[in-house]
């Protein structure tokens, strides 16, 4: 008998139209949740060219044109603020990004999975740990009277340091910190990018007498190498929206020289201050160099690698 190939028609419209709607109602909710928290938000920015009272609101207040920013490229301190800005950024771009692709590429040559387990647990552990308790941690550990380092070169016979009073160690501790903290975390999407990799290619490096290094640097990397860009992109874009919270933490009269940054100096100038214009400007002058270096991050990334978010 011949085989008869059935076609199935969809004789209730209706129900196809009501599981379509169904599925539009299910993206409306994010897309109020984007419109609420990014895009409202964004009328805000009116204040950078306004002089804002707060009686009279945004709308209202009168016109200032470029006032704000002429008085944030006036300021003495603001090339102090911006080069410790991009520095520290930079700086834990650079120290900080390979790291979770290493520990990606040594979890991925483990044979035990119970031992890979363990040590991803490890690594992504501290990512759970609140910046607040991280910056006590380094207190505890550095502190000049009692803290772990000290006691220990104490006890051989050696002065204590004041870590915390010296201005030259705030930028090893942000960004080691910051390593430790997130580099677990930050590799699990270098591990699912390495699950994907085609495990006939190391069938066939091995009849070729390849080593376990040899493949790690001609399969693993290269098939990788698009997440890695598109990381580096996404990084690279945010150079000068380094965090507030623990740098914030980590200050003290000492160390102000090189841990004043953009978003501190919005934090006091903006709410202690109460400078909400000036704080506007400062933070719309930075959300747009980070947009500028990521369009110009992402084009040199196409032209070199064919690989960009765009």
């Amino acid at each position: 008998m011949k085989n008869k190939i059935r076609i199935v028609k969809n004789t209730n419209p209706k129900k196809l139209k009501k599981g379509i709607l169904q599925l539009y109602i299910l993206a409306l909710i994010p897309l109020i949740f984007v419109i609420i928290f990014n895009y409202l938000p964004m009328g805000g920015l009116l204040m950078a060219f306004k002089d804002y009272s707060i009686r009279k609101g945004v709308f209202r207040s009168p016109w200032a044109g470029l006032k704000y920013f002429k008085q944030l490229f006036n300021t003495p301190i603001f090339p102090q603020i911006l080069k410790n800005t991009i520095i520290l950024s930079l700086e834990s771009l650079v120290i900080g990004f390979p790291v979770p692709i290493i520990l990606a590429l040594a979890f991925n040559e483990l044979s035990s999975e119970r031992v890979k387990k363990a040590l991803q647990t490890f690594t992504f552990a501290p990512y759970f740990i609140s910046t607040v308790v991280v910056v006590s941690i380094m207190t505890q550990v550095f502190s000049y009277r009692y803290g772990v380092v000290n006691s220990f070169l104490n006890l051989f016979g050696m002065e204590s340091i004041d870590f915390m009073g010296t201005k030259s160690f705030f930028r090893p501790a942000y960004i080691f910190s910051g390593i430790w903290q997130s580099a677990g975390f930050n590799s699990v999407l270098y591990i699912a990018a390495l699950s994907a990799v085609d495990t006939s290619l190391y069938e066939a490096a091995a009849m070729d007498g390849a080593n376990r290094w040899q493949k790690v640097i001609n399969i693993d990397l290269p098939c990788i190498m698009p997440t890695i860009i598109i990381t580096l992109i996404l990084n690279t874009g945010n150079i000068l929206s380094v965090g507030f919270e623990k740098v914030f933490l980590m200050q003290n009269p000492v160390n102000y020289a090189s841990s004043e940054i953009i978003s501190t100096y919005v934090y006091k100038v903006g709410i202690e201050q109460a400078q909400f214009s000036f704080s506007t400007a400062v933070g719309l002058f930075n959300s747009v160099i980070n947009c500028i270096v990521l369009f110009l991050v992402n084009s040199f990334a196409r032209k070199v690698s064919e690989t960009s978010l765009f």
